[in-house]
């Protein structure tokens, strides 16, 4: 009876209810008011942007709350899952019912599953709504916003800048990129020719357009690493087989982009030599945001066990709410280390997860188990 009672993860259907419903509420509670909160001051500080358009009103107003809040439902709903449980955690010990759940034979972690199921479907809905509704409604502000709040203002919700192409040993960037076909023409063009791994020249110009199989860029300066020369031509020819449609192909904006069409632009951009590297970073992530909820029970779990000895709830309450914002902060320095390509893609998009995840185990095994 006893061995069957240690390999259940809820042994009790009663009290895996009752702690599930007791953490989704208080969740849902905290969501609801972070976001109430965050879009009312959101909103004070946007409103006079919007009203100082001629012709803007309350409409323009409603229509940019409807907008805002999936971005802030998003953000913050993590957030709002670690609250609820360090909230449920410290009233759990605060009531003995953590004791009470102990002497009936339920270890630390059958305690913690049904917290940890009920965020896995916080998860599941957090990944199904950035997918089906943020990613939508965050083109739609993006484009707004670019328009200063102006009505019916058609603007390119995703300009060619900061473009690049790979050729060989030559990387080849652009500014920005406009026209198409025969028409294209790259502006504020450099060229780094490479030597295996060594830069062998620089060469900077200041426009460029196809020219038959390749590339005339006009008033160029190249700078040779070797000898530290620098020099000015007129124009020069190069690119060999550099089709226009390379520099032409638009990298997605993740933000606006769902995983599937996400994934799919990121391996055609990769089989035309286009670095992919901030696109993976942002695949992983759309995975690992969500799935981060169900990771908030574990570390706020030393809010409720071990206090019988101890007794210090609002130490051990600092302390799960001091290891759930250090993945927070983790998580976002390991993107941003991604995007810049210091980490490989998977590891800033996962390894904030694991780490936190084999702490929050740490923790627990030595306060409890």
């Amino acid at each position: 009876m006893s061995s069957a009672l240690s390999l259940s993860l809820w042994p009790s259907p009663t009290i895996a209810t009752y702690a599930a419903r007791l953490f989704m509420m208080r969740t849902l509670a905290f969501a609801i008011g972070l976001v109430a909160i965050l879009q009312t001051l959101d909103l004070l500080t946007e409103s006079n942007k919007i009203l100082a358009i001629d012709g803007n009103g309350n409409a323009e107003l409603l229509r940019y709350v409807q907008l805002r809040i999936p971005q802030l439902i998003s953000q913050f709903l993590p957030f709002s899952v670690l609250l609820g449980a360090l909230v449920t955690m410290a009233t759990l010990s605060q009531n003995s019912e953590v004791t009470i759940f102990r002497a009936a034979g339920l270890s630390a972690h059958q305690i913690l599953y049904p917290m940890m199921a009920a965020a896995l479907g916080v998860s599941l809905f957090h990944f199904a709504f950035n997918e089906m509704v943020l990613v939508r409604t965050n083109a739609e502000l993006i484009a707004w916003e670019k328009a200063e709040y102006r009505r019916d203002a058609e603007i390119d919700t995703n300009p060619l800048t900061d473009v690049w192409v790979r050729e060989g040993r030559e990387i080849i960037h652009a500014d920005s990129v406009t026209g198409n076909g025969a028409a294209t023409v790259l502006h504020g063009v450099r060229v780094d020719r490479r030597d295996g791994s060594r830069l062998r020249q620089i060469i900077n110009a200041q426009s460029g357009r196809p020219d038959g199989n390749a590339w005339l860029l006009n008033d160029v300066r190249i700078f040779t690493v070797r000898t530290g020369a620098l020099s000015r031509v007129p124009e020069i020819r190069l690119g060999s087989g550099i089709e226009p449609d390379r520099f032409t192909m638009r990298a997605p904006d993740p933000d606006r982009t769902n995983i599937a069409d996400l994934w799919k632009q990121t391996r055609l951009l990769e089989s035309v030599g286009r670095g992919t590297d901030s696109l993976r970073v942002a695949l992983y992530h759309k995975v690992s945001l969500p799935l981060s909820a169900v990771l908030m029970p574990l570390l706020g779990a030393v809010t409720a066990f071990g206090l019988a000895r101890s007794g210090k709830l609002f130490a051990r309450a600092v302390v799960g709410m001091a290891l759930g914002f250090a993945y927070f902060v983790a998580d976002n320095f390991m993107v941003a280390m991604g995007e810049f390509g210091s980490v490989p893609p998977w590891a800033a998009g996962w390894a904030p997860f694991l780490l936190f995840f084999l702490v929050g185990e740490a923790v627990l095994f030595r306060t409890e188990e």
